[in-house]
């Protein structure tokens, strides 16, 4: 019996001269036989889930899982809008399959996806997936920043998938099943793993700390300041994803007060130098007991200092730590990812304003930079991207 499946990747397949290896047949001979999965664990942590379907896509304003996979592919030449929807519709599928604990249709590893722990799979198109389509993009690729020293085996891309879960497995089944779909229509480009503090060892909403020891994401759009900073009125929004290298060993170097005048904000509890609790607003009038401003100029928090809150960004940041040289030095830092209704009018004169006199640049180095737009959600019935590619 031919499958839905292999009709929706095949024609992709045939017209672009690659072998069919996204339809992948259960033991059975049959992809559409239902497999029997032994019971989910009884751990809230396993079995909880957040809903795929909505007017906007999940995975950017919930509170982030502990563990994320970024997958970049690029395009296979020849493909055209046909395919791109027949694509998506295939992600789409498998994504709303996966995030509920159900395996992937043609799923040879059904006992994988049994614990969704959380999990959410987000899209985002790139400037060449727009092109590809016929489509003006509304998203350009970024202007370039005095700071960036960037490499191309992180950067770019025409296709984003974020995976995040609260287990690594689940993000490592997932991202094989998604890559299996997109095999037909694309290669990947480069992937980006991280994670975050694990479920319990602190409280739900908790600040990131990275692994330079700041809290991260303080100044974080939160309650009714997310949607005028995050969502269009069609629920898509906007993302950038930075790879942001950390100069460890010369950050450890310095004392502890440094460190403060660098970032603008206490490590150990985050408050602002100007003041004494996390969420304190800085003061950037005060001066200190030489008569300095107590916020320096050239701090991290002043020069990323935004007043107006439709005009902030979403911070959703993931650390990476990598195998360290043979040296020992270590290879490690931030996969900063960034939402925002409008990549040029909020992401764009920050970092301008960073790049030209934050102090944090002195052990900060970004190796790789990548834009999307994040197309709006999808009914029980429909798929991510039908918007665009329908």
């Amino acid at each position: 019996m031919t499958s839905r499946r292999r009709l929706l990747a095949g024609g992709a397949a045939a017209g672009l001269g690659v072998a069919a290896g996204a339809a992948v047949v259960a033991a059975t001979g049959r992809d559409d036989t239902p497999v029997t999965v032994a019971a989910a664990a009884t751990v809230d942590t396993g079995t909880a889930t957040v809903d795929f379907h909505g007017p906007r896509q999940a995975g950017v304003a919930e509170d982030p899982p502990a563990h994320a996979a970024f997958v970049a592919f690029t395009l296979a030449g020849g493909v055209d809008r046909r395919a791109l929807a027949r694509m998506m519709r295939l992600l789409t599928d498998d994504a709303r399959r996966l995030t509920a604990g159900a395996p992937a249709l043609g799923d040879t590893d059904a006992t994988l996806a049994v614990l969704p722990a959380r999990l959410t799979v987000t899209f985002g198109f790139g400037p060449g997936l727009y092109r590809a389509a016929g489509q003006k993009s509304p998203v350009t690729d970024l202007p370039t920043f005095t700071i960036d020293r960037l490499e191309r085996r992180w950067s770019g891309g025409d296709l984003l998938l974020q995976i995040c879960a609260d287990d690594p497995l689940t993000v490592a089944h997932t991202q094989r099943m998604l890559i299996k779909d997109a095999r037909p229509f694309g290669a990947v480009r480069w992937v980006q793993q991280g994670f975050r503090r694990s479920p319990g060892v602190q409280a739900p909403e908790h600040t990131q700390r990275n692994v330079m020891g700041q809290l991260d994401g303080t100044a974080n759009p939160r309650g009714p300041e997310i949607d005028p900073a995050v969502w269009n009125a069609d629920g898509s929004t906007q993302l950038v994803v930075r790879r942001v290298r950390a100069e460890i060993e010369k950050w450890d170097i310095l004392a502890v007060s440094d460190k403060e005048n660098a970032v603008g904000r206490r490590l150990e509890s985050g408050a602002p130098l100007s003041g004494t609790q996390e969420h304190d607003e800085p003061d950037f009038a005060q001066l200190d007991d030489s008569g300095l401003p107590a916020m320096p100029d050239f701090s991290h928090v002043t020069r990323a200092r935004v007043t107006d809150p439709t005009l902030k960004i979403l911070r959703r940041p993931y650390n990476y730590d990598g195998a360290p040289n043979a040296a020992g030095q270590p290879d490690a830092g931030l996969i900063f990812a960034a939402y925002q209704r409008d990549i040029a009018r909020q992401f764009v004169p920050i970092q301008q304003r960073l790049a030209e006199k934050d102090l944090l640049n002195e052990w900060i180095t970004p190796i790789g930079s990548a834009v999307f737009a994040v197309p709006p959600g999808c009914a029980d019935d429909g798929w991510i991207g039908e918007q665009v590619l329908a």
